[in-house]
């Protein structure tokens, strides 16, 4: 039997499997759920449909309507289907999952409970949002790994660029006012009162855990991570490499079931229990204090920026120099303090900016260093100056000005195209199917033209 027919086969069983099974548990009210489309092997669900689109919206992603959502969802699949068929893309399942259960954790870490977080997402377990977050993650890094693959050879000359500009100028953007910036963050430095005092408290419960408490107990009520605190501490399958090293160090240093001593990182401080070692990986709980800084040490950390700030206003130190030397933000410190955006550009949109940088930068100029401010990061108050390396007012994009911009679009044009062609060229033999709920859509691919007239 020809494979797309013995597929076709399955297919038609399994629809029947799920009406049935659908119609038996049906209520009053209740969404049915069913296959929306296949792609080749790769069966997308109704509710996988929905709760991707929920889990998208929720982390800023657009979705006009749900033909589109569908669409991208098909032809992602397709990339997926033939990217796990691809011997030189590598199958990473189980750090997927791993990573799904991790982005769970932190997003739970910024509700009060996981019903409430549940509640914003639109999910109804947390089963159904770690399988939804899972689900994309892997759409997304195979889809990703084959667009790679099928454009790892796409260039533009000066030329193509030079047409593309030519032939898209009245359509291309507006750039919007932007800003060039350099900086120098510092973390507040605890006194050695401070640090005692937390380590301390890590000692207490410590010594709590070895008279009877429960690791997972203690870790929900005191560790400030907010990606295992919930979970109980625990950390699963965590490769070499991984963690920070010296939560590494000590944990690889434990026997199953031992607990260390408290352990600084750039963190804070850690307890850290072993559960189980095989291999390269290992399970860990760990209870986390953070080193927040208080009154006296934000103080006195803005006492010493403030003298590094006059050494670079007269001359006695360059802004690069300086943040090679103090600076504490390893994404900038070795780059002259340079910030760049997501996509690396070192031009940044003033409405993207973070609002406590933008505040401080408000009326400022080309070369002026602002006063040393406080802010707030992923790992706690810091002190910080910003240098205006450059604004770039709000105007038509033009090759002379935006040339890395153009050329950018021009080589996703090309990129788009190559996708598209690769499309055309495996539809006739991949398996589509969608169901006749989305007859009304209307796509950029004609997948069922294509599917027909197999």
């Amino acid at each position: 039997m020809n494979r797309n027919l013995k597929f076709a086969f399955i297919l038609t069983i399994l629809l029947g499997f799920f009406g049935t099974k659908i119609n038996a548990q049906l209520k009053p009210g209740d969404l049915v759920d069913g296959i929306a489309a296949v792609v080749g092997d790769e069966i997308i669900l109704e509710s996988d449909i929905e709760d991707q689109a929920n889990y998208a919206q929720q982390q800023g992603a657009k979705i006009s309507d749900k033909c589109e959502f569908l669409e991208s969802i098909v032809s992602n699949k397709l990339m997926i289907y033939e990217a796990k068929r691809d011997t030189l893309i590598e199958n990473r399942s189980a750090a997927i999952k791993e990573n799904a259960t991790a982005k769970y954790n932190q997003i739970l870490g910024q509700f009060p409970d996981e019903k409430t977080m549940l509640a914003a997402y639109k999910f109804r377990t947390s089963y159904e949002m770690k399988n939804a977050i899972e689900k994309i993650d892997t759409d997304n890094y195979y889809g990703q790994m084959k667009y790679g693959r099928i454009t790892d050879k796409a260039d533009v000359t000066p030329n193509e660029v030079t047409d593309f500009f030519n032939t898209y100028k009245y359509q291309l953007p507006m750039v919007k006012d932007e800003v060039s910036l350099s900086q120098i963050v510092m973390n507040p430095k605890l006194t050695d009162a401070h640090k005692n005092e937390i380590i301390a408290k890590l000692n207490k419960i410590k010594s709590d855990i070895l008279a009877g408490e429960s690791f997972e107990s203690q870790a929900r009520i005191y560790s400030e991570d907010p990606g295992s605190a919930a979970n109980g501490g625990l950390y699963k399958n965590i490769s070499k490499g991984k963690m920070v090293k010296p939560f590494e160090a000590a944990a690889l240093n434990l026997q199953e079931g031992e607990l260390s001593d408290p352990v600084e990182s750039e963190f804070g401080y850690h307890l850290i229990q072993l559960v189980k070692k095989s291999g390269k990986q290992y399970d860990a709980r760990h209870i986390l204090l953070k080193a927040e800084p208080n009154a006296d040490e934000i103080a006195s950390a803005k006492k010493e920026l403030d003298s590094i700030r006059t050494l670079i206003t007269t001359g006695k130190l360059t802004f690069k120099e300086a943040a090679y030397r103090f600076s504490d933000d390893k994404k900038t410190k070795f780059n002259a303090g340079i910030v760049t955006a997501e996509d690396g550009s070192d031009k940044i949109e003033k409405l993207n900016l973070p609002p406590t940088i933008s505040y401080h930068i408000a009326g400022l100029h080309k070369g002026d260093i602002t006063d040393v401010f406080q802010d707030e990061t992923q790992h706690g108050k810091v002190v910080s100056i910003v240098k205006i390396d450059d604004t770039i007012d709000a105007h038509q994009m033009d090759i002379t000005t935006d040339y890395d911009r153009i050329r950018q679009m021009a080589l996703n044009k090309v990129k788009n195209e190559m996708v598209e062609k690769w499309v055309k060229e495996k539809l006739p033999n991949v398996f589509i199917s969608i169901n006749d709920r989305y007859k009304n859509c209307t796509f950029k691919t004609d997948w069922r033209k294509d599917t027909a007239s197999r």
